[in-house]
């Protein structure tokens, strides 16, 4: 599952290198609202889709496919999950419901921004290998993050059925 903003849209402070002058990414506007994208989350990305079916788990939804393939290279195609739009203040993550339904019983890294406990109590109660990764939203996914996710994998791959 893949968060996009603070993944791949970082998050740049006004004290920051303004978007325009940064080599490691791209200025882009999105539907009118300017994003700051990653280029080396996107390589990352594209690293470990080899591993994992990458699915889109943000609150762009189905704008993922509609703009971030083109932007940066990503496979075009890729599922993204839809999310109720006011799980209610009761609810522990308002994408949690979705990535449940979707991941089923299956083995699930989550790579996001913005877990709260809510996410590492589901992680931590789910039968199958569920891997949150956490990342810093001014960096996105970094080469940190992703050796950790293959780390994971090759883990899973080689463990006994």
């Amino acid at each position: 599952m893949v968060d996009i903003d603070g993944v791949i849209s970082l998050f740049v402070s006004a004290g920051q290198m303004p978007f325009t002058a940064r080599e490691d990414g791209t200025f882009q506007r999105i539907d009118g609202i300017p994003h700051f994208l990653s280029l080396g989350a996107a390589q990352h990305l594209l690293g470990l889709a080899g591993h994992f079916e990458l699915v889109w788990a943000s609150g762009w939804e189905e704008k993922a496919d509609e703009y971030l393939p083109a932007l940066l290279g990503l496979p075009a195609g890729l599922p993204w999950l839809h999310f109720e739009r006011s799980p209610g203040r009761g609810h522990a993550h308002w994408k949690l419901p979705a990535i449940d339904a979707y991941a089923a019983g299956r083995a699930l890294a989550w790579i996001d921004d913005a877990f709260n406990d809510a996410c590492h109590e589901w992680a931590a109660a789910r039968a199958a290998p569920t891997l949150l990764v956490q990342t810093a939203p001014e960096r996105g996914l970094t080469a940190t993050e992703s050796d950790t996710l293959l780390a994971w994998a090759r883990e899973l791959s080689s463990s006994p059925a």
